[in-house]
């Protein structure tokens, strides 16, 4: 009985393996294509104009608004998204000293927390002076001021929001998000911003984790330690976030209505069952395993190119399922007011954070 369990468990991983291939294929050949294109730049212009993470984001949308992908590629594609782009974030702690966070500064670390907790309370309330529900507005709040949707997704079972909520918060993100990271590297010339600056305003600005490694790699490689380790910092502000909204909820609900008392009860299991590696993700973790591992040199100098080219490699894969992932017509089915209320969030974000990265040099 054991070894036929055993057998069925080796076939399923083989199945579940087998149903990732065509969608990592189809991603393969973007990049490919992608790849080729920026070595064609490098030979004709000694210098990319557009790096091979663009030209695979633009290509995948211009693939996926052709072209639905059905259910046999959508599992590969988004693997390719999550999971290899997760990989590529945790590979890249290993060429990160914990001492670049320290020469980094307690005044950057109060001042990304700062902005979170600012950019909270107004993306909030502009969404509420907008007319969005309490619970839309939270939603859209965190998500912008946090990690996207991520935070969203966090977020929504502690609140109880529900499906609609959730769906029009999330619905705009990933096309943001795209246009974040093909956008923010133009601000570099037109603002002049040193490596440092940039990195500062891509960590605090761009949704995800991995999409600030996206944004930052054409800039160098000191933005691109620098924007992940301010994203790092705006992502563990997560926890005690969903802790706190957890609180809360129990606390209106306990003073509502007498019900409440055994609702409050629930909550309070649920804040206490919060695990903190459901809180921080996994390749976070891995990430600050790596940077620790670096720092006390464990982690041989000659291995930091290969590692770093892996990394480079997979996020060039991942912005292929990225933009296989975005059909652009979905802005004509978000609504109007979510619409402009994660707009407007995200510009008073992005003018913020301009006036704060000038403080940095």
């Amino acid at each position: 009985m054991p070894q036929q369990q055993d057998r069925g468990q080796k076939q399923g991983v083989l199945k579940g393996i087998t149903l990732l291939i065509p969608g990592i294929l189809l991603c393969g050949v973007v990049t490919v294509i992608s790849l080729g294109v920026q070595a064609a730049e490098e030979r004709v212009f000694d210098h990319p104009y557009i790096e091979a993470l663009v030209v695979a984001i633009l290509l995948g949308m211009a693939v996926r608004t052709a072209w639905e992908p059905s259910e046999r590629w959508r599992s590969g594609i988004a693997f390719s998204a999550k999971q290899l782009l997760e990989v590529a974030v945790m590979l890249l702690g290993a060429s990160i000293s914990f001492a670049a966070i320290l020469a980094s500064g307690w005044l950057l670390i109060g001042a990304i927390a700062l902005t979170v907790v600012i950019m909270l309370a107004v993306s909030y309330g502009l969404s509420r002076l907008l007319g969005l529900k309490t619970k839309l507005a939270i939603l859209i709040a965190c998500g912008n001021s946090i990690c996207g949707n991520s935070a969203i997704a966090a977020v929504a079972p502690v609140i109880e929001a529900d499906g609609d909520d959730i769906a029009s918060s999330i619905s705009f993100t990933a096309i943001l998000g795209v246009l974040m990271v093909l956008g923010l590297p133009l601000l570099i010339p037109l603002l002049k911003l040193t490596a440092t600056q940039y990195g500062i305003l891509a960590g605090l600005t761009v949704y995800a984790v991995p999409q600030v490694l996206a944004a930052t790699v054409p800039a160098g490689i000191v933005s691109t330690q620098i924007g992940t380790l301010v994203k790092l910092v705006r992502v563990l502000m997560l926890g005690p976030i969903v802790v706190a909204l957890s609180l809360l909820v129990a606390r209106r609900r306990k003073a509502s209505t007498e019900a409440g008392t055994a609702a409050q009860g629930t909550a309070n299991a649920k804040a206490a069952s919060i695990s903190p590696f459901k809180l921080v993700p996994w390749f976070i973790i891995g990430f600050l395993v790596l940077a620790a591992l670096r720092s006390f040199q464990l982690v041989p100098d000659v291995a930091i190119a290969p590692v770093t080219k892996t990394a480079a490699i997979l996020t060039v894969v991942s912005m292929a399922a990225l933009g296989l992932g975005v059909d652009v017509r979905v802005l004509s089915t978000v609504g109007g007011r979510v619409t402009a209320a994660v707009t407007l969030s995200l510009m008073l974000l992005l003018a913020l954070s301009i006036g704060l990265v000038h403080f940095f040099k």
